[in-house]
């Protein structure tokens, strides 16, 4: 009969909003009303990059290119007539290299995006904005995590997280402040607890890094003091463990927090003589 028949639906219905109803482990709602999450586009545009090892090569005239697979043999590579290697390291297609400048900008470059191995590669200029009264200091894998020491020719410097000297478009980001004649020099990652500083004049000096400010951008502070000449090399390292260098012949001088007490100062301190047995170029090697 047809009371029967609506007797049975209702229960039927009964049964299903029992099951399936709003405050039931099935039916309750699993979404909610709200702002998109963000996401990260690089990160979004890394998963479109096939990961490749490649050797990022860079010429004394600021050429570059990228070289498939990590070389360990450099001297095979070949350059235009009057140029030569600057320096090479390995990288993957999907890492950012960083480039940093004498006029203290540093620019970003997807490792995917330089031409590849074949020729001589291209001119920085034509991949980023870069002022023609400047060259390449440096060039390195982009580590978020890690910080630097800029220092300029005068040697003035400073520290900065790496991740604020990352450029979003080809005209590069200004992070050290130089003014001709003085130009940006060196830019090494920040490890250990001191550090150690070569003057042209073959003085060296040693203090903290505590006593150098962190900064996102600026001019930084004196780092050494010269009458004449401008910075030539430097290193930071622990102290416990010593300091050390290369030779020509590539043997490795190591000196002790003792043996390092006379070149031990103060920030901006003029410094002593190296020690014995230091490369004649004045470097560390």
């Amino acid at each position: 009969s047809d009371a029967k028949q609506w007797a049975t639906i209702k229960w039927e219905v009964t049964q299903l909003r029992d099951k399936f109803g709003p405050e039931t482990e099935l039916g309750k709602r699993r979404t909610q009303f709200a702002d998109a999450p963000e996401h990260d586009l690089t990160d979004i545009a890394h998963a479109m990059i096939e990961r490749e090892p490649v050797t990022v090569v860079v010429s004394e005239k600021g050429w570059l290119r990228a070289m498939k697979g990590h070389l360990t043999d450099y001297s095979q590579l070949a350059f235009k007539e009057g140029d030569s290697l600057k320096l090479a390291f390995h990288a993957q297609t999907t890492d950012k290299i960083l480039v940093f400048t004498t006029g203290g900008k540093f620019y970003t470059i997807g490792a995917d995006r330089l031409p590849g191995g074949r020729g001589h590669g291209e001119p920085i200029r034509i991949i980023v904005d870069m002022e023609n009264d400047q060259d390449i200091v440096t060039a390195f894998v982009h580590d978020p995590k890690r910080k630097l020491l800029l220092v300029s020719y005068d040697a003035n410097g400073f520290i900065v997280s790496e991740e604020e000297v990352v450029a979003n478009t080809r005209k590069g980001k200004q992070v050290m402040n130089v003014k001709a004649p003085d130009e940006a020099k060196r830019c090494i990652p920040v490890a250990g607890d001191h550090l150690a500083i070569v003057g042209e004049n073959r003085k060296m000096l040693v203090f903290p890094l505590t006593e150098i400010p962190e900064m996102a951008r600026g001019k930084g502070v004196r780092l050494q003091k010269y009458k004449d000449g401008g910075v030539l090399d430097l290193k930071t390292f622990t102290l416990e463990t010593g300091l050390s260098w290369q030779d020509s012949a590539d043997r490795t001088f190591t000196k002790s927090r003792e043996e390092l007490a006379e070149w031990i100062g103060t920030r901006a301190a003029a410094g002593r003589m190296v020690p014995k047995g230091f490369p004649r170029t004045g470097k560390f090697g």
